[in-house]
Parts: C-alpha cells; sequence; structure tokens
C-alpha cells in the first residue's frame, strides 16, 4: 500500500511541475492580468494539494521512523518495583510514576462507560483517529488570536506566541500515543523555540509561530502513530474489538491522575480507598469523577475539598452516560446527589530501610549484571529480601535510643553522633536487619543513595578483634581457656628509628599470670600482644579469612589489637561464623521476580562448614560466653541488665575512644548475632570513657531484647550445659582473684585502644 501510495504521489508531483513551467513560460498581454491571475491561483492551489497530499501520505503510508512497539505490545508501561521482607511485607516502593497496571477485564464496565463517554464516544469503531471531531476543532480555533498574529508578522511576544489551536478532539488511542510514544516531544512543543528545521516549518513559524506549529507537527506525528499503533496491535492480537481493548487498558493504566499517581486504579485506591475493581453501577459518580480526572488532574482531581468545577464535570460526564445509553436517568440524578467524599491519603508507618536499599542495588549488580536501580524503578523487577521488617524497626530504634543517651552525656554532640547495626542469622548469613545510619542527619530524613555504614565504612574494631586472636590461639593446639598467661609489661616495635611502642591496659594495672579465660573476658591487651608473638601473624590473618573477613588485614602486630580496618559487615560475619560453625557470606536478596513472571533461582551461595575443628570453636564460644558472665569481663553489663536468655559478645574501643563496638550472638545455628558501632564520621573522640561497653551494647540489649520479645526468631537457644557448668565452676572457684576491678553497665575494665605503628 506504501509503495502505491509513493508512486502515485510522484506521478502528482510530476504533474504540478509540468503545470509550473507552462505558468512560467506563459507571454501573458497586457491585457491578459486575469488569465495570469488565474494560472498563479491554479499553481498555489496544485502547491496547497501537493502539501495536502504529501501530509496525508505521511499520515496514512508513511512507514519510516517507526518506534518500537514490542514494549507497549507486551503492556510494559512503566510501574512500581518493590523490595519486599522475609515475609512478603513491601519494605519501599520505587518508581518514577506510581501506577497499577489493568488489564482489560480488571477495568469495570461502569468505569469503561464512564470513560467512554467523557473521552471517545467512537473509540471502539474508529480507527485511532475520529475524523467527526475535526469540524469540532476547526470551530474552535481562535481566530482572534491567528487574525493578531499575521498583523504583527515576525513579532515575539506573549500575545503572538499564544496557541492558535484548541485542546481537545484527541482520541483515547491519541492520548495514549502522545504519554507513551511523544511524550518528550509533547514536553519540549511548548515553547517559542522552534523543534522542526525543515523550511516549511520555518515558513509557517514566522506566520502562526513556533509554539502552533511544533504542535501542529507534534499532532500530524500523533495521528500517524494512532493510525500505525491500531493496525499493528490489531495484528498482534487478532481482531480490531481485541485490539481496541488492550489500548484502553493502556490508556486506563497511563493516564496522569493527580498527587504522583498514574492509572485509574491507584486513584481509585488513593482517592476513595477502594480496588478499582469493586466499583459497580452504584458507583456511577466515583467512576465519572475518574473519567474526569483524566482531561487535566489538575482541575478535575477530587481533592480533599473538591471545587464546582469537579462536581460540574462530574454531573456533565454522568449526563454524556445518559445520553450514550450508559445510565438510566433515574441512575444518574441518584448519582448527582451524592456528595463528593474522598478519603484521607493514609500514610502508612514507614520503616527506614536506606541501608537495606542501598546493599540490595549492590547485590542486584553482582547477581544480574544486566539489572540496576533503573529496572526497580521502572517496575521490571521485584526483589524479595531476607530481611524482616519487624527486627528492622527494633534495629532502627534501639539505636536511635543509644544515640539519644550519648547525646544526654553530650549534649553539644546532638544531632552529629552516628552509628550502624546489622542483624545476621547465624545459620547462613541471612540480613534480618540493616542500618547504616541514624534516621535524621544534619536536618534530613536518611535516604537510600547516603552512606551506608554498615558497608562502606572501613573502621578499626579495636578489642572485638582480640577474638580472632584467641580462636586462631586455640586452633594452634598449645592454649585452652584455663592456659596461665602474662598480664605483663610488652612493647611492640614502633616504626624505624622509633621507640617501642609500650603496650598497656585500659585500667592501667598489670596482674601478672592468669588465666586465659580471664585475660579474654577482662579484654586485656597485653596478653593479646603476648599471644600474637607466640602464635605469628600469618595464624591470625589466616583465621580471618576463615572466618569471612575478605578485607586484607596488614601484619603488624598491633592488628591483634583491632588496627586494621573492617566493615561492619565483615566483622558480625566472623562472630556469626564463630557462634555457628557454619561459612556463609552475609546476603539480603533471596528471590527476583521478573515482570515476565520468571523467577531468578539462588546459585551458589550455600552455606558450609568453617572448617575450624570443633575444639577450637568450642573453646572461643566458652571464652565469649565467660565475658559475659564474669563480673569484670567487658560484656558483663548484660548480664548485670538480667537478659532473660544466655549471650556470648565482646566490646570493642578504639584509640582514643572514636568508636564503641559490640558483637554479640546467641547460640548456635539457631541463633543470631548482633553488631554495633557508634562514632562519629569525621573519627573525632567521642569523649573519656566512652567505650564499647558503655555506648554500644545497650543498642545491642535492646535489639537482642525485642527479637526474643516478640518471638521473631523462634525461641532462644541454650548454650551447652557442660560449657556452662565450667563457667559456673570457675566462678564458683574464685579464679578471678581478689583484686578484679568490678565492672557495671556503662564501663568496660580493661580495653586498650589500639594505633597501627
Amino acid at each position: 500500500m506504501a509503495l502505491r501510495g509513493r508512486a502515485w504521489l510522484d506521478r502528482f508531483q510530476a504533474g504540478c511541475a509540468a503545470l509550473a513551467t507552462r505558468i512560467r513560460g506563459a507571454r501573458l498581454p497586457e491585457s491578459g492580468w486575469r488569465r495570469g491571475a488565474v494560472l498563479f491561483l491554479g499553481g498555489a492551489t496544485a502547491v496547497a494539494v501537493t502539501l495536502v497530499l504529501a501530509v496525508v501520505y505521511h499520515v496514512r503510508f508513511d512507514g519510516d521512523n517507526l518506534p518500537d512497539h514490542e514494549a507497549f505490545s507486551r503492556f510494559e508501561l512503566p510501574s512500581v518495583g518493590r523490595i519486599y521482607d522475609a515475609n512478603g511485607r513491601p519494605l519501599i516502593e520505587m518508581a518514577e510514576q506510581y501506577r497499577h497496571l489493568t488489564p482489560y477485564e480488571g477495568i469495570p464496565p461502569i468505569v469503561r462507560s464512564a470513560l467512554l463517554a467523557a473521552e471517545d464516544k467512537n473509540f471502539f469503531t474508529h480507527s485511532g483517529v475520529d475524523y467527526t471531531a475535526f469540524a469540532r476543532v476547526v470551530c474552535k480555533l481562535r481566530v482572534r488570536t491567528l487574525l493578531g498574529r499575521l498583523t504583527k508578522l515576525g513579532w515575539r511576544n506573549a500575545a503572538n506566541s499564544a496557541a492558535i489551536f484548541p485542546q481537545g478532539g484527541s482520541t483515547i488511542t491519541q492520548q495514549v500515543v502522545r504519554g507513551y510514544f511523544l511524550k518528550k516531544v509533547t514536553d519540549e512543543e511548548n515553547s517559542d523555540q522552534l523543534r522542526h528545521r525543515q523550511i516549511p516549518a520555518r515558513a509557517l513559524s514566522a506566520v502562526i509561530g513556533a509554539r502552533t506549529v511544533n504542535m501542529m507537527f507534534r499532532k500530524l506525528e500523533e495521528i500517524r502513530l494512532s493510525l500505525w499503533i491500531e493496525r499493528t496491535m490489531e495484528a498482534r492480537f487478532g481482531s480490531k474489538r481485541r485490539a481496541k481493548e488492550e489500548i484502553l487498558a493502556r490508556y486506563a493504566s497511563l493516564v496522569y491522575m493527580g498527587h504522583g499517581q498514574y492509572g485509574l486504579a491507584r486513584a481509585a485506591e488513593y482517592y476513595f480507598g477502594k480496588p478499582l475493581s469493586t466499583f459497580t453501577m452504584e458507583d456511577a459518580d466515583k467512576a465519572a469523577l475518574l473519567a474526569g480526572t483524566t482531561k487535566s488532574a489538575r482541575t478535575y482531581a477530587p481533592d480533599s475539598q473538591p471545587t464546582e468545577r469537579v462536581s460540574y464535570r462530574r454531573d456533565q460526564i454522568l449526563g454524556l452516560m445518559v445520553a450514550r445509553a450508559y445510565l438510566t436517568p433515574e441512575q444518574a440524578d441518584r448519582a448527582r446527589k451524592r456528595p463528593i467524599v474522598t478519603v484521607a491519603p493514609v500514610k502508612a508507618k514507614t520503616i527506614v530501610v536506606s541501608a537495606v536499599v542501598e546493599s540490595v542495588l549492590d547485590e542486584l549488580k553482582v547477581l544480574r549484571a544486566d539489572l540496576d536501580e533503573n529496572d526497580l524503578q521502572q517496575g521490571r523487577v521485584q526483589v524479595y529480601t531476607t530481611v524482616d521488617a519487624r527486627v528492622q524497626e527494633i534495629s532502627n530504634e534501639a539505636l536511635e535510643h543509644g544515640l539519644l543517651q550519648y547525646e544526654r552525656r553530650h549534649p553539644a554532640s546532638s544531632g552529629l553522633i552516628q552509628g550502624s547495626v546489622v542483624v545476621l542469622r547465624n545459620s547462613d548469613g541471612a540480613i534480618l536487619a540493616e542500618t547504616g545510619g541514624r534516621q535524621f542527619y544534619k536536618g534530613r530524613r536518611s535516604a537510600y543513595s547516603d552512606f551506608n555504614r554498615v558497608t562502606k565504612s572501613l573502621r578499626q574494631p579495636g578489642s572485638a578483634m582480640k577474638s580472632l586472636v584467641y580462636l586462631a590461639a586455640f586452633r594452634s593446639g598449645r592454649f585452652d581457656l584455663e592456659t596461665m598467661v602474662p598480664d605483663e609489661p610488652i612493647s611492640v616495635p614502633n616504626g624505624e628509628g622509633q621507640e617501642p611502642k609500650r603496650i598497656s591496659n585500659y585500667d592501667g594495672q598489670f596482674k601478672g599470670m592468669i588465666p586465659l579465660r580471664l585475660a579474654l573476658a577482662e579484654s586485656r591487651n597485653t596478653v593479646a600482644i603476648w599471644i600474637a608473638g607466640q602464635i605469628g601473624m600469618n595464624s591470625i590473618l589466616e583465621t580471618s579469612q576463615k572466618l569471612g573477613i575478605r578485607t586484607p588485614l596488614r601484619s603488624y602486630v598491633t592488628t591483634a589489637l583491632g588496627a586494621s580496618e573492617v566493615n561492619l559487615r565483615e566483622l558480625s560475619n566472623a562472630y556469626r561464623t564463630i557462634a555457628s560453625g557454619i561459612v556463609s557470606q552475609p546476603r539480603m536478596i533471596r528471590k527476583i521476580v521478573l515482570d515476565s513472571g520468571e523467577e531468578m533461582p539462588e546459585v551458589g551461595r550455600g552455606p558450609h562448614p568453617a572448617g575450624i575443628d570443633g575444639r577450637a570453636l568450642s573453646l572461643i564460644q566458652e571464652g565469649l560466653r565467660s565475658a559475659v558472665r564474669i563480673p569484670s569481663g567487658t560484656a558483663h553489663a548484660l548480664e548485670s541488665y538480667g537478659l532473660p536468655f544466655a549471650v556470648m559478645g565482646k566490646t570493642g574501643t578504639t584509640n582514643e575512644f572514636r568508636d564503641a563496638l559490640f558483637v554479640g550472638s546467641t547460640y548456635g545455628v539457631e541463633g543470631i548475632t548482633v553488631a554495633v558501632r557508634i562514632g562519629f564520621d569525621d573519627n573525632r573522640s567521642m569523649g573519656q570513657a566512652e567505650t564499647g561497653g558503655r555506648v554500644a551494647l545497650p543498642v545491642v540489649r535492646e535489639i537482642l531484647l525485642g527479637v526474643y520479645r516478640e518471638k521473631l526468631v523462634g525461641p532462644a537457644p541454650r548454650f551447652p550445659g557442660e560449657m556452662e557448668q565450667r563457667i559456673s565452676t570457675y566462678l564458683s572457684d574464685g579464679e578471678s582473684g581478689p583484686d578484679q576491678v568490678a565492672t557495671g553497665p556503662d564501663h568496660t575494665a580493661s580495653e586498650e585502644h589500639p594505633q597501627a605503628p
């Protein structure tokens, strides 16, 4: 058809050229001016007809530069991407346009009727363009504006750039084409900058203005694409009726309905608090309001205080529905009498999941290189995570409470101190909660583009590193918890030409020969350095890798005191491995569902045994449990607070009290691990005596209490009875010695703050 149309147009243009040649060659006598005028008018008419036919050919037959229709045909409109928690609860919606995709069958008959009455009564009969509407549009031409433009030819001001052609007259198909295929063109047309550089466009611009020319050319393309998409959809779906139904469904899902809502389904829930699918004949008033909003959401959206224009538009559409026999006059009268009642938008309590979103996006890139944030925002992907929204909320609140307690001691730091939390499931490293910072910081609410202090912040772990040192010692076979070790002055190299660095304990005391159990519980720095010298740093670094530490640690001996930097997720995972004996990298995504319905399976992420002998694991578990139960232990505050279940853990405080940490675990594969770090982003000191036991431990305690009180992860597992009995025997025998320093909830007994040479 296109080839035949082009051949016909070529023949017509050749005839017009011959006519123009005759006109140019004609020798007119002075008395033949009338004949010349006729020839001139004839030539002008021929040119005009040629232009009209060229336009008709372009609109009806030109198949060049057509857009890709596949996504449209598959109903792939931008939708809402969601990140779900472990229980299928949406944690966050991500979208550029918030809409629900509604198939034709999901549009109730009363809503279809209202749409057709308001927007396109001949929708199911025309071929994409309703030519009967052209006369109505011509009658609405702004003739005065056109005449004013002609009298001020060449001027450019607000008056002469006003639009000459009225709005309206577009079919539903044209509106769909405008909103889907020509959105950018439509957004750019309302300006005095001409968007088309062809000679006819520039000539017309001088007469009727660039804005009007932009609109004319866009309208021509809109008509061309409307005819094309109707033919394309009919070929794809097998009949004109089915094609029309599919186009109407896309219109109902695409149209903007105000307040950031797209599509009738979102609008029905937003304005009326009910699903679109539940609309019946008794909802004719609401259907008319929705149909009215499609014309102009700014003018006709049924807000909480609807204007007279909203009521007028509703009643007008109800009248049109009667005229089209969609409603009886009685039904329309009842609908008009109903007051316009909208629901107040319900703002569901939101949980801050900024760090979760950031981690999901990072993990998504690793799992599927072809998927990114844009796919979520377009609704092409739904992500299901291991995060439990209830655990996340408990973690968020606990961190805020801990920061508030610190701020009460240091009012000048209010709003500046920062923190992070991660909660892991022991059995497989699943992340149950991740908080990358406080909920409000520097005057604004946290966002997923913010710095995630769980994964992005590399900071010293302080004495929390000592657990890895002691585990390496137990792996060597040369030590157990009853081994006597020296708590005595010791020095370490401090760089070439420097005096050796003297290592001291937090309390400034040395206790001589003490059981290794006590040295671990009280976090004696001198003992950790001595053990590192006995077993070698390579042994400690190897053990760290077996526990899941991926960040390279320096081989300095002060790494035994936490001088090398790690992120909080790595540190928590090491403790999780200690608690369970299972190696698994922390993970957050458990399932990805594409918009096609395809589910992406997990690959190669199964947990496996740590490869650490059971004796060594049992000894470090008992040692960390002792740190809680021994009165002088740095984690004894957990026992002092009366925690109703058994926990093991270790504090960490870095050089000059810059960071305070605590990592606590319940026992075995059935337990969980919670890690907290608190400090300033600029690495300033938090102040004297602001240790891990004082600042971070209360946050861990609140999280553990909340999670187990709400029974979110099952009952807290017990430690082996023989392990608890050995600790009880140690306590009853008085092996801690008479000169031990008792430790209350707000301080630790003996934490050094390491610094690398």
